[in-house]
């Protein structure tokens, strides 16, 4: 068979697996699209009753609007007693607080307000770009397993973003998710502080809570689009080159050609070599007359 029909079949091999490989890449980018864009913090669990700095990841998901409001709700069931906002460049920030139906006592005091609310405004965040705002809570509540930061983001265009769905369990993640962080409960008998006026201890549960894992899930389909990205690329290069390298042709032995033999002699001549036919003396005889 020649080289060039053998050859055919590998081609097609590998163009089909590079479309393969393209449609899946595909697919996964389209799937990872919703969940990269959803608001996420930084650590996503913390020590319930500790000190923690908390990074919110905000980013734009509109393609000809800028992100120039970031509301977000403090939780008030289970308040934080003392919770700084780090500045930001650009933006001016809003504290609201709210008063505690019940005094909040930790080791620094007794707390008659926390903070419901930060605001950041004024700002910018341009299509395709991101913004991080941090908070500094001290300490975070000790008797509860996770706090919800329902956010709204609003637009230049006038659109609002509603960040507050909370997950049910044994349901699909919600389009709109709130930023979630899930508190580690504190072993019986070791220190801490918050909660409403309860002893820090009550806590007699380690395990910890569940959390969407909106942001490492998006990770890690990223991830693995990326890797089968890059095999469809390689697949693909392959598949060009051995479309564009002529054929390779089975190798052949040339025998050389015979050299040309000498023309025969007229016919009726004697060979090249042979003894002339004469008398036995070599001469002519002598005529008798």
């Amino acid at each position: 068979m020649p080289a060039a029909r053998r050859a055919q079949p590998y081609r097609r091999a590998l163009s089909r697996a590079a479309i393969v490989c393209a449609a899946a890449t595909a697919c996964v980018a389209l799937s990872a699209l919703p969940a990269l864009a959803h608001i996420t913090v930084t650590p996503g669990s913390a020590k319930a009753g500790s000190a923690a700095v908390l990074t919110f990841h905000v980013p734009n998901e509109e393609a000809r609007a800028y992100v120039t409001r970031v509301d977000m709700q403090v939780p008030t069931d289970h308040p934080i007693a003392q919770l700084l906002v780090e500045p930001v460049a650009g933006w001016t920030i809003s504290v609201r607080t709210a008063a505690l139906t019940k005094p909040l006592v930790t080791d620094d005091g007794q707390f008659t307000q926390a903070v419901s609310e930060v605001i950041w405004s004024g700002g910018r965040i341009a299509p395709g770009q991101f913004q991080d705002f941090s908070l500094s809570a001290d300490p975070l509540p000790a008797n509860v397993t996770q706090l919800a930061f329902k956010t709204i983001q609003t637009y230049s265009n006038g659109d609002v973003v509603r960040w507050i769905d909370l997950p049910a369990p044994g349901q699909a993640e919600p389009d709109h998710p709130a930023p979630v962080l899930a508190l580690t409960a504190v072993a019986a008998g070791t220190e801490g502080t918050g909660g409403t006026g309860a002893a820090a201890g009550t806590a007699t549960s380690s395990a910890s809570a569940a959390v969407p894992g909106s942001d490492a899930t998006a990770r890690a389909i990223g991830a693995g689009g990326a890797a089968i990205g890059l095999l469809g690329l390689v697949l693909a290069g392959l598949s060009w080159r051995r479309a564009k390298d002529p054929a390779r042709t089975p190798a052949v032995t040339v025998l050389p050609e015979p050299e040309p033999q000498p023309a025969s002699s007229a016919r009726g001549a004697p060979a090249q070599g042979a003894p002339t036919r004469k008398g036995s003396s070599g001469r002519r005889r002598a005529s008798h007359r």
